[in-house]
């Protein structure tokens, strides 16, 4: 099994990164928000989650990887 150091900013990234992609998520699936601002909002921020989650992902394998 393999084991990871995390750091607590590299925990933070990646959890942020997560949060980023489910919150875009769930605004595109709302209904209570006009549907031009959810869907403006919700791609962003599915966009922003999915853009960093290769660098988070890097940056675990990577860097944090110990085996």
């Amino acid at each position: 099994m393999r084991q990871f150091h995390l750091t607590p900013p590299l925990l933070g990234f990646i959890v942020a990164t997560r949060a980023a992609l489910a919150f875009g998520a769930a605004l595109l699936l709302a209904d209570r928000i006009p549907k031009g601002r959810r869907r403006t909002i919700g791609l962003t921020m599915v966009a922003l989650g999915a853009a960093t989650t290769v660098p988070a992902a890097i940056a675990l394998l990577g860097g944090g990887a110990r085996g």
